[in-house]
């Protein structure tokens, strides 16, 4: 399948997922069911329903790309160093805000191809927005399913710098440090992927992220800022990210 016909995959998959995971968030039975994952986060039936779809949708179109998902990612480094391109899913980034249902949650689909992004997709269900990007094409926003809109990153202007922070794992210590350069800012709080698109989308300048996050977390998103003119650093070294790495905890970073 050519890159188009890829993104298109992902972006009707990343639609089913969605209507699933709206499924469950408005039913209220489904509130008590939540677990603990090994690493002290917590798991809901609504991200093994997505991841599901998502998985099934991926190896039924297209069964030669490999998949690292959030929730299938106990796959040794030996396989996956072999791996060119491959998925990279998190069926539902912002557990924490589908838990306390402030509609800050979305569905993270990237393609990946010598440890970098190519595409990525983002969709919000609870607010219909989906966000894609794709190399040597452009990023563009769907808003309500209606027609995309062509994005690209801005700069700060001689105004008020606006500044996306986490709005679950905000450091605040850090934050004020680097908020230190600003002469006049404005903080934007705000859930999962969705804030690294909004840097994307012109919404907000830059999100510094100084506390933990996976691959999975950024992959999609990271497509949607670079072809939108903007990119994903690390924030000690300002190289951009990378992806595939042996250990798939990122470095701290800063979307811009």
């Amino acid at each position: 399948m050519k890159h188009n016909d890829l993104l298109n995959l992902a972006i009707d998959t990343s639609y089913l997922a969605g209507e699933k995971i709206l499924d469950i968030y408005n039913d209220n039975k489904y509130k008590n069911f939540i677990e603990i994952k090994k690493d002290a986060s917590p798991l809901t039936i609504a991200d093994k329903a997505s991841n599901d779809i998502i998985v099934s949708c991926l190896k039924k179109n297209n069964n030669k790309i490999p998949i690292l998902s959030e929730e299938e990612k106990e796959i040794d480094f030996y396989q996956r160093k072999k791996w060119n391109i491959f998925w990279l899913v998190d069926p539902l980034d912002g557990t924490k805000e589908f838990i306390n249902r402030n509609g800050e949650f979305s569905v993270n689909i990237a393609l990946i191809e010598n440890g970098s992004p190519i595409m990525g997709v983002v969709y919000a269900p609870v607010i219909k927005k989906l966000w894609y990007g794709l190399k040597d094409y452009g990023s563009f926003l769907i808003d309500n399913k209606e027609k995309p809109t062509k994005i690209n990153k801005v700069k700060p202007d001689n105004n008020i710098v606006k500044i996306v922070s986490s709005r679950s794992h905000a450091n605040n210590n850090k934050l004020k440090k680097y908020l230190k350069q600003f002469k006049n800012y404005e903080i934007v709080s705000m859930g999962s992927s969705i804030k690294m698109c909004l840097v994307a989308d012109g919404t907000a300048h830059y999100y510094p992220r100084f506390g933990p996050t996976m691959e999975w977390d950024t992959g999609a998103a990271h497509a949607i800022v670079k072809y939108a003119n903007g990119n994903i650093y690390n924030i000690e070294t300002d190289k951009e990210l990378t992806y595939n790495k042996e250990n798939l905890l990122n470095p701290g970073f800063i979307v811009k």
